[in-house]
């Protein structure tokens, strides 16, 4: 079966449709967490910012069950569109599913010039026996906080402060996750396969992150032919949330270029 995306699946579409093109991918947290990325890019490039299947109440096709289910389903999306030159951009999970999309996209013909360059903020996805990835499964709101942000009492939220309709959506967002990501978050064959990567990749990583190290971050950009590796001060795994400045002055000139 082939994956396919919902034919309804919510979009967020901004800047100028002439412009380049700029896929925007969420991680575990929805949506909202993307929002300065979207705004932020969408001054000079058209910038799209689906939700993922599963996410914020939104159906999950039975074809849509794994990372890989999602790099493809957006890849052929792309290319239904006529787009070329796509500056694709990921946040934790959305940097798997991008970079996902890069290994895909270069062993695909048909995929040839559609996807132009990758950031890839904090992303998830790999492994690097040096550097796991945190457990994110086992952590309470105050421990994600811990570990997530720089600040951890600015990312901190009480679920108590919660309403039902927000609890539930959260708790739905997260079963979704265990199924598309799994619980390690990771894919062990990818870091092999990262070395057909031509495509220019950009990683951001926050100094503070302890979901994904700097390190690990580093151990990326090491197995990608056409990497970048740029470390953003007084930030965890949310840097554009964090200290949007400067994550944006290591992406601009990137994109630029």
């Amino acid at each position: 079966m082939n994956p396919t995306l919902p034919t309804d699946l919510p979009v967020v579409e901004a800047g100028d449709p002439t412009a380049r093109t700029a896929l925007i991918l969420h991680g575990g947290g929805g949506p909202q967490t993307v929002a300065p990325l979207v705004a932020h890019l969408a001054t000079t490039l058209h910038a799209l910012a689906p939700t993922h299947p599963g996410w914020e109440g939104t159906p999950r096709p039975d074809s849509i069950a794994s990372v890989d289910d999602l790099a493809a389903a957006y890849l052929a999306l792309l290319a239904d569109q006529g787009r070329r030159d796509v500056v694709v951009v990921g946040s934790s999970i959305g940097g798997w599913i991008a970079l996902e999309m890069a290994v895909q996209a270069a062993a695909d013909e048909r995929y040839a010039g559609l996807i132009g360059a990758v950031i890839d903020i904090d992303g998830v996805g790999v492994v690097v026996d040096s550097e796991p990835i945190t457990d994110f499964f086992s952590l309470d709101a105050r421990g994600l906080a811990e570990v997530a942000w720089h600040d951890p009492d600015r990312g901190y939220q009480d679920p108590a402060t919660l309403t039902d309709e927000q609890r539930a959506v959260r708790q739905e967002n997260g079963r979704t996750m265990a199924v598309i990501a799994g619980r390690g978050m990771s894919d062990p064959a990818l870091l092999a396969r990262l070395d057909t990567v031509r495509t220019p990749v950009l990683l951001v990583w926050g100094e503070s992150d302890r979901v994904v190290t700097p390190a690990y971050g580093r151990a990326v950009a090491q197995a990608l032919p056409n990497a970048e590796f740029v470390e953003i001060a007084e930030a965890g795994h949310l840097p554009h949330l964090e200290a949007p400045t400067a994550t944006w002055a290591a992406i601009d000139p990137f994109i630029r270029r």
